[in-house]
């Protein structure tokens, strides 16, 4: 026999997950252990927010559910940034927390509150461990999670479930779920569109990544030669270097001023795996009146951004191919070059500075840092500057908080998938005031044995806050208290190696000594103030 923490643990390992992140508290342990025995490694963090940033991580390099686990009270409430990020960027998360008893509860408050009623708004279910249920209530969890839109779960473990001895039973888990290809009329009226467009657009988002039609994407904008835009967390679905690519979209106004345009151009837009949460107000009903819309999507639109012509709710990578079943390859598109002139101005839009700055160091770190490498970035104006320049040559090689845009997670980010993937180049491009949130998991990343590479952006300000602050005509206020920090002097504390960078040709020598370094390396960029200004 064995208890119900152990039989969780069972059926998470055979959901493929291996590791589990977050601290022991005393309501938890009887679960710690029974991952531990299972094979399941449980990491312990600095905090509970970045516990869940690390198992982001790992789902993006495993595929496999993302596994936190809180103790009671403080520990819940920790987390409760990262599963509103894990509900809006589409992570399947099993957010395992300890529960007292209920019968202890009706006297005990110490640290109590429900903590269902706090999470149910922000998860795709909360659910309680129940004594002779084992099994599928954690199995349900799972497939929740899993299920179109993957999203986090939260499990309660009440103290005493968790050590309870359950009876011997065959439970069998749930067959996966396929959608269905379009079909139809609407689907031979889509056809028709595009057989007789002159200048289609595909507008892709990460419902490809979690459908796995990244191939089909890819195949489809090539072959026909058609433009393709992304989301930022869809970038690399195609090669950032092909011809077709426009690379991702989203938040950058100085971009938005030039794809926006290409846009209204357009005659038919495919929307692929789209979900707007991760763009800009600008990108509402971005396309003109005539134009054809045909929407291929894993959920029905709730969100309002855009409405389309005809919305297939199905297996958007198989309906895409069906799409494509009639159609003449040969049929040339864009025949006006706008295409190339459109890449060629978002280039120039984004040219890094001739000495020294934040493009200049992203221009770099792309240069030398291997086309594999994966790179995590956290929210404030270094991002939207990354995001731009940052080419990706394959999907999932840039992890970000993007419906939510939560600073501190690239740190996390870049731990959790290089536990996974320890021959892969992967570095964090982080804020100073974003570091400063999550400066205690340098242990955690000291201690993990695997190096990566930390970027910090350092300009003493709320780079993106103070943008905004001086196009309101306001006076500095509340921006300028972060980034005074020594961060080489903290970082070598943890052991890591780290040097502050001035200039160019210093960050050159510094990232490729960084790439061969067996311990992790940060490089401290001081890229001086207002060094935003114009290009983002």
């Amino acid at each position: 026999m064995a208890n119900a923490a152990e039989l969780i643990a069972d059926r998470l390992y055979r959901a493929g997950v291996r590791k589990a992140f977050g601290i022991p508290g005393g309501e938890v342990l009887t679960l710690i252990k029974a991952l531990d025995e299972k094979g399941i490694e449980f990491i312990t963090t600095k905090h509970e927010n970045a516990a869940g940033f690390m198992a982001e991580g790992v789902y993006h390099a495993t595929g496999a559910p993302a596994v936190v686990v809180a103790t009671v009270g403080p520990g819940v409430a920790n987390a409760i940034n990262f599963i509103t990020n894990a509900e809006q960027d589409r992570v399947p998360v099993i957010y395992l927390t300890g529960r007292v008893d209920a019968k202890d509860a009706v006297t005990y408050t110490h640290q109590v509150f429900d903590h269902a009623a706090l999470l149910k708004p922000i998860t795709k279910s909360s659910l309680e461990v129940t004594d002779g249920a084992v099994e599928e209530i954690i199995d349900k969890a799972v497939a929740i999670a899993m299920d179109e839109p993957p999203g986090p779960v939260h499990v309660d473990l009440p103290i005493t479930v968790a050590v309870t001895q359950q009876p011997e039973r065959k439970v069998k888990s749930r067959a996966p779920v396929f959608k269905g290809i379009a079909s139809g009329a609407e689907l031979e009226q889509a056809k028709k569109w595009l057989y007789e467009a002159r200048r289609p657009l595909v507008i892709a988002g990460v419902e490809v990544l979690y459908q796995q039609a990244e191939d089909d994407v890819a195949n489809f904008c090539s072959q026909l030669k058609i433009p393709l835009i992304t989301s930022y967390k869809a970038k690399g679905i195609l090669a950032e270097n092909h011809l077709m690519s426009l690379g991702g979209a989203g938040l950058s106004p100085k971009a938005n001023k030039l794809l926006i345009p290409f846009v209204e151009k357009s005659d038919v837009i495919i929307l692929v795996g789209y979900d707007p949460i991760e763009m800009r107000s600008d990108w509402r009903n971005v396309w003109p009146e005539d134009c054809k819309v045909i929407e291929f999507s894993a959920q029905p639109n709730t969100h309002y951004m855009h409405q389309s012509d005809v919305s297939f709710i199905c297996d958007v990578g198989g309906s895409l191919q069906r799409l494509n079943d009639d159609l003449q390859n040969n049929k040339e598109y864009w025949v006006d070059a706008d295409i190339e002139q459109t890449r060629k101005a978002l280039d120039l839009a984004f040219q890094p500075e001739p000495d020294w700055g934040p493009a200049k160091l992203i221009s770099i770190a792309r240069e030398i840092l291997p086309e594999n490498t994966v790179a995590s970035v956290d929210t404030g104006a270094h991002r939207i500057l990354l995001s731009q320049m940052w080419s990706c040559f394959n999907p999932r090689t840039l992890i970000q908080s993007t419906g939510l845009c939560t600073m501190g997670c690239a740190l996390p980010l870049a731990i959790g998938y290089k536990m996974m993937k320890p021959d892969v180049p992967v570095v964090a491009f982080t804020g100073d005031a974003g570091l400063e949130m999550v400066l205690g998991d340098l242990a955690t990343c000291r201690d993990s044995e695997h190096p990566i590479i930390i970027i910090v952006f350092v300009d003493t300000s709320l780079a993106l806050i103070e943008l905004k602050q001086r196009g309101m005509g306001y006076e500095n206020v509340a921006v300028d208290s972060v980034g005074n920090t020594d961060f080489v002097k903290i970082a070598e504390g943890f052991d890591i190696d780290a040097s502050w960078i001035d200039e160019a040709e210093s960050f050159k020598t510094a990232l490729q000594a960084a790439l061969v370094n067996s311990k992790s390396t940060l490089l401290a960029c001081r890229i001086g103030r207002k060094s935003y200004d114009g290009k983002i």
